[in-house]
């Protein structure tokens, strides 16, 4: 089984390079999401028209395991929301990053900034009332085994009644499923909680639109919003990416170098923007200084 990813020293050729698993017959992409640690949507939106079910034996499989970085603080633990993936700032200078599940519609995970207060290993969940009055036939609590929506570990936040915890359904891990927590595979959570001390920083933001230098090249990451998510795990078409995000993350990178906008290839861009593939391209080389 695949290690989580590191989001640092990503260079040119990494980009190049773009993992390929070879299915089976008997592959479905919800499985191989597993396999290799990475969100189910995720994996079906960096393989458009692929069978989720059925992709057939012989079929090349795109596997994304590299990432910008989110616009954020550098620090502790940041989560995208829109990318349904966790990034942990780690004291040796390595950005540690995993796959997760997030709120669903009308239980949205929140953004901001909060900390973790509390680390438990073996909780016990104690189901919340809005939560029991959606299935009233909960326990008051489940303890800790194979029952326990929290899995084996979790990390209660600033935030009452919100966490970053296990799951004991790790196919829900890059999807839109939970009451507003933040999921992890069981793998993942045991190595994050290990790794994250109590006061750890957490930030949380929705960015579907990442745009970075790497050296003098500037790369574009789209993934699908989170109502694009629903979208592409029901079937339904989803609409491009928004433009207002796409020129904001552009810009602001290119104010970084002191470069213009009118000299990039838009429409090398909008057919970015419309494939939603979450995949980092190469958009832009920035000239040599004589050049501009």
């Amino acid at each position: 089984m695949a290690k989580p990813s590191h989001a640092n020293d990503i260079t040119e050729n990494d980009l190049e390079l773009f993992n390929i698993h070879v299915a089976t017959q008997s592959d479905t992409l919800i499985e191989l999401a597993r396999h290799y640690r990475l969100g189910y949507i995720e994996l079906l939106a960096a393989n458009p028209g692929v069978d989720p079910w059925l992709p057939g034996a012989g079929t090349p499989i795109t596997l994304p395991n590299l990432h910008l970085l989110p616009d954020a603080p550098h620090e502790g633990i940041v989560i995208n929301l829109s990318e349904q993936r966790l990034y942990f700032y780690q004291s040796n200078g390595e950005v540690l990053t995993m796959a997760i599940g997030i709120g669903r519609f009308a239980w949205e995970t929140p953004t901001g900034s909060t900390r973790v207060t509390r680390k438990r290993k073996n909780p016990t969940w104690f189901p919340p009332p809005s939560i029991r009055a959606e299935n009233p036939t909960l326990p008051a609590s489940i303890g800790p085994g194979p029952n326990n929506p929290l899995g084996e570990y979790a990390l209660d936040l600033g935030w009452p009644g919100y966490l970053i915890h296990g799951t004991n359904k790790p196919h829900s891990i890059g999807r839109r499923a939970t009451h507003g927590c933040v999921r992890l595979y069981p793998e993942d959570i045991e190595i994050l909680f290990d790794l994250v001390d109590i006061g750890t920083p957490v930030h949380i933001v929705d960015q579907p639109v990442k745009a970075a230098w790497i050296g003098d090249d500037l790369y574009l990451e789209i993934h699908p919003d989170q109502q694009q998510s629903d979208d592409i795990e029901n079937e339904r078409p989803a609409r491009s990416a928004n433009a207002d995000a796409l020129t904001l993350a552009i810009s602001n990178a290119l104010l970084r170098k002191d470069i213009v906008g009118g000299m990039l290839d838009w429409s090398q861009i909008y057919d970015i923007a419309n494939e939603i593939r979450g995949i980092p391209t190469k958009i832009f080389t920035a000239p040599s200084p004589k050049a501009r």
